[in-house]
């Protein structure tokens, strides 16, 4: 683009290092207020307040067209997404659509509605070919290009130049009209192809209880209607924002065409104008009155941020290059930086404090700003604005360039393309600066379960905290229906943080990588990877066409925060999911790098914050202490140390009765793992050591002090308030109501014989119930016959239901001889417990009555949770052929 000087340079308001004011590279002037823009590909289109559209060329900006298209001011511009047609609409009331390299006229459309009034917006469908605009008599009314039904006469008796206005031509008795103004430009406006005249019946009364100021056609950005279909979008004068679904040719009960039914509706309480829109996947922006700007999730209908952007109303927004590009009444513009995916992710080491906040501000025109467009010319980012100075004002933008992501193979798995994609959301639940980035996942998750046929729903609770469940099901082929079994695979697109500034990632967590056989990056093995090998194992059998069963996909968005919300959601939306047969889930990982694993139990817990407080506020040790003083943190270690007693057995009364003891199979269980770790003893641990050490990891309870906090600085101080983090883990057999109850009570009979004079309280955060699967039942015994058929080199011939030994007594080695790693092969899968804790498993087997497996999909060194998370490759590709013959056989 050749440099041209600007005729005056802009005013910083605000700047974030690294981001700039953008450089003002030409200014075009004109005679008239500039109310509309659009741009194509080498043209900027601009309408303005005396009824003209203005052409000027991409580069060189020479005026190329000037042309009057309308008799009153072009209200807005719109260009066809193919950029073969220019709609323009104005207070005519007329429609027209232009050859945009010719600007020949080949369409006038209007409505035969005396009190139409001014035509705020117009858009367009290609897959209807049909055109939408919005008036101020708050009707939204539609015409299709190719209707030869709607074709008239130019010199049609109801054009609004020639019918009699009911209101403005009315005269009286003996009276005359008020004459029509008249103008010599009207003879400029060039004469159409065709004439439209759009149908009474197509026509939505009451669209908004307001005018309709603004719309736009976009698709794929909800859950409601499937993602290639184009929905219609609209902002009112009522502050309201509704989607529309599309292409309805029925004549309703009320006479008119369903043309567009209404699917959302937002912001039903607020009565502030919506000014302008701008989409991003599933994000809604809505500018609005008085400089805010609000974001939307479209897909849960729930409003996510308020942004103050400027002083006075946002006329304009444009999504461009990842950032949000805002311009109001006051004359100013703002570049935003946003929760971006794709093409134009972040580093993930950006701020994240700097989401949706305003980076550079600046005054760019000495009137109001009322509409804007973005494109890239000659690899140059270009945004482009227009105001009531009569001005088109051209910045050339710098440091918008995408940031690659790392080139993959061109004909990759289309599962792994999908994993690259998911990976790179930063879904990290416990941190609220990072909703946007899970609603943004669970959109992705949404879209991608529809491409691949499923029936797709967000659910979500009344708790806007909450991130939405993604719930998608997939019809088995067996008839009728209600002979299919119903198999439900529960996972989560959430994942714990990725610290990046200990510099112990080897890669971005948030991209994915590949190396030396394995995928890198947060998430790739807990959870990500499973849900996706799930995913395309269901896709496998439906393009064989061998998938009976139903199977429903259940993917929450805050199991490593607890699954706050879940429980509520599922019971909530119980009869959307329907009756389950059986529950799969693979949320863990085998117990060497060796050896395929079945998980058939996990410990519970129950998270809870006791905290001492004082009636009086801090003290000073030496000048208010004494035996007479009770100290907050002295009570609350008091009480601590009563939790424990020696060998750091539970001192809760009756905790252990009801824990399940250890029987015959599940011994022989432990005797077949200690089989394999004993050959890979490196630290010559004897074999009843290790045994007692698994026990105790995998079925006894325990408790853990986590942290102590107090009130005040550091220094000689009574702090007034103390408390104390702990958890207690919980096993089969233990219900955690009931060890939530007893600590409650023990707590508080411990602490009222200290004869304390402050006060205690006890907070549970958050609880999981304990789980145990059975594994002789069938879903078991499917998952070992899958395991042996897809890790067939691992397993010996022996048949996989012999019964197990016993242990040596010198080495721990089974006396059947069955080895990994060089010695012989075992002959099944390991029945493995875990220590750790997933809530959602037992209440789901409760709720929907159906028994649950777990199978662990990555290898023991996948790092889940820590620095370079891991999945090998041939794990991912085993797990989809396990998940394949488990849902075809079930």
């Amino acid at each position: 683009m050749p440099s041209t000087a600007a005729t005056s340079a802009p005013s910083p308001i605000l700047e974030i290092p690294p981001h700039t004011t953008p450089q003002l590279h030409h200014n075009l002037k004109h005679d008239s207020s500039i109310i509309a823009l659009a741009v194509g590909n080498d043209s900027i289109y601009a309408g303005t307040h005396d009824g003209e559209i203005v052409v000027w060329r991409l580069g060189t900006f020479e005026k190329v067209h000037q042309i009057q298209a309308h008799k009153r001011s072009v209200m807005c511009l719109f260009l066809s997404e193919d950029g073969s047609l220019l709609f323009s609409s104005a207070s005519d009331p007329i429609v027209n659509v232009w050859c945009p390299r010719t600007m020949n006229r080949l369409y006038e459309i209007y409505s035969t509605n005396d009190s139409f009034g001014d035509i705020f917006s117009v858009s367009y469908s290609s897959q209807h070919d049909t055109v939408y605009y919005g008036a101020q008599n708050t009707s939204i009314q539609w015409v299709n290009l190719k209707d030869p039904s709607r074709r008239v006469a130019h010199d049609s008796p109801n054009h609004p130049d020639r019918r009699n206005h009911r209101f403005f031509d009315s005269r009286a008795v003996g009276g005359t009209s008020t004459p029509r103004p008249t103008d010599e430009r009207y003879d400029l406006i060039p004469r159409s192809h065709t004439v439209l005249e759009t149908d009474k019946r197509a026509n939505k009364m009451f669209a908004h209880f307001g005018y309709v100021y603004c719309m736009l056609i976009t698709k794929g950005t909800t859950a409601h209607t499937e993602p290639d279909e184009e929905v219609l979008i609209s902002g009112g004068g009522d502050g309201t924002i509704k989607v529309w679904k599309l292409g309805g040719r029925e004549i309703g009960p009320d006479g008119y065409e369903n043309g567009i039914e209404e699917i959302v509706v937002l912001g039903e309480q607020d009565a502030m104008s919506i000014w302008s829109l701008a989409v991003d996947g599933s994000f809604l922006y809505s500018g609005k009155s008085h400089g805010v700007i609000e974001l939307w999730d479209l897909d849960t209908k729930q409003k996510l941020r308020v942004i103050k952007a400027h002083k006075g109303d946002v006329m304009t927004l444009r999504m461009g290059w990842g950032y949000l590009w805002s311009a109001s009444r006051t004359g100013t513009a703002c570049k935003h930086n946003t929760v971006h995916y794709g093409e134009y992710q972040r580093d993930s080491s950006q701020n994240v404090n700097q989401k949706y906040q305003c980076l550079t501000q600046w005054k760019a025109h000495d009137g109001k700003v009322l509409s804007s467009a973005v494109t890239t010319h000659n690899g140059n980012p270009i945004y482009i604005t227009g105001a009531n100075d009569n001005n088109v004002a051209i910045w050339l933008l710098k440091n918008e360039a995408s940031t690659e992501q790392p080139p993959h193979e061109e004909h990759e798995d289309m599962m792994i393309t999908s994993l690259r994609e998911f990976v790179s959301f930063k879904t990290i639940s416990s941190r609220p600066e990072y909703v946007e980035d899970c609603r943004r996942c669970a959109s992705f998750l949404r879209t991608l379960f529809k491409k691949l046929g499923a029936n797709v729903e967000m659910l979500s609770s009344e708790d806007t905290l909450h991130h939405p469940v993604v719930l998608a099901k997939f019809s088995g082929k067996l008839e009728p229906a209600e002979k299919r079994k119903r198999i439900l695979f529960y996972g989560h697109y959430d994942v714990v943080p990725a610290e990046t500034k200990n510099g112990k990632w080897n890669n971005d967590p948030f991209q994915l990588t590949g190396t030396n056989g394995y995928l890198y990056g947060r998430g790739v093995s807990d959870n990500k990877g499973p849900i996706m090998a799930a995913l395309y194992a269901v896709t496998d059998l439906m393009q064989a066409k061998s998938l009976d069963s139903d199977v429903v996909f259940l993917i929450e968005g805050q199991e490593e925060s607890g699954s706050r919300g879940f429980k509520e959601t599922v019971r909530k939306h119980k009869d959307r999911i329907g009756a389950i047969d059986y529950i799969l889930l693979a949320n863990s990982y085998w117990l060497n790098d060796d050896t395929p694993c079945l998980t058939y139990g996990l410990r519970g817990v129950m998270h809870a914050t006791i905290c001492v407080e004082s009636k009086s506020s801090d003290l000073h040790s030496g000048v208010d202490g004494s035996y007479m003083v009770n100290e907050p943190l002295s009570d609350l270690m008091t009480l601590l140390s009563k939790l424990k007693g020696p060998r750091n057995r539970i001192m809760l009364p009756g905790f252990y009765d009801s824990i399940l003891p250890l029987t015959a199979d599940e011994e022989a269980r432990y005797d077949d793992i200690l089989s394999v770790l004993m050959e890979q003893n490196q630290q010559g641990v004897s074999a009843e050591t290790l045994k007692a050490n698994l026990m105790a990891r995998w079925r006894e309870p325990n408790l853990t002090h986590h942290k102590v906090k107090v009130s005040g600085p550091d220094g000689s101080l009574i702090s007034s308030h103390a408390n104390a983090k702990i958890s207690v883990r919980l096993v089969p057999g233990q219900e955690v109501e009931e060890v939530t109850s007893s600590l409650s009570s023990f707590l508080e009979k411990e602490f009222s014989n200290l004869g304390s004079d402050n006060k205690l309280s006890i907070q549970i955060d958050n609880q999981a119930e304990p789980w145990l699967g059975d594994p002789s039942n069938y879903i078991f015994r499917t998952l070992e016959e899958a395991l042996v058929q897809a890790w067939a080199p691992l397993f010996s011939d022996e048949a996989s239901n012999s019964p197990s030994n016993g242990v040596n007594g010198k080495n721990g080695v089974d006396t059947n001889g069955t080895h990994t790693n060089g010695g012989s092969k075992v002959r099944k899968p390991l029945y493995i417990r875990e220590g750790g804790s997933i809530p959602a498993i037992r209440f789901l087997e409760k709720e929907f009555d159906a028994p649950a497996a777990h199978l662990p999909c990555g290898q023991s060194s996948d790092s889940a949770h820590l620095d370079n998370e891991r999945l090998r490759v041939l794990n991912l590709l085993k797990s989809r052929e396990i998940f394949s013959y488990v849902f075809k056989k079930l």
